[in-house]
């Protein structure tokens, strides 16, 4: 079992990289060439990375995080503060959970990415 944790740690290390936007295989080059396009190749190793395709797995991770986050602190501060003008209410929620899910989601994406580079799935390597 010592190979198996081995190659557990590699996915989790490659999974952080990603996930902080860097090559999962050198960890330095950037992952992304723009908000969530993905470089075709890193430039410091020569990875391939373009080809990876995280599809619906970001979109489903921030969703779940970030609504769980905003929907927690709208019924804490409604517990709190009960006396809120609904204009107020309708405009920092909705506003908050955007900006939340745009900040968020490149994270996502780069998790998923180097995750999937990783585990080599089916269908990830380059053609």
């Amino acid at each position: 079992m010592v190979i198996d944790q081995a190659k557990d740690e590699s996915s989790w290390t490659a999974a952080w990289r990603g996930a902080l936007a860097r090559c999962p295989r050198c960890g330095k080059g950037s992952l992304f060439r723009a908000y969530l396009k993905p470089v075709d190749a890193c430039s410091e190793c020569g990875e391939p990375l373009g080809h990876i395709r995280a599809d619906d797995g970001p979109a489903w991770l921030t969703i779940v995080v970030v609504g769980h986050l905003v929907v927690f602190a709208a019924l804490g501060m409604a517990a709190e503060v009960a006396d809120w003008p609904y204009w107020l209410s309708l405009t920092l929620w909705p506003a908050l959970t955007l900006v939340l899910a745009l900040a968020f989601l490149p994270f996502a994406k780069g998790l998923f990415i180097g995750a999937i580079w990783a585990m080599k799935i089916e269908g990830s390597q380059p053609e």
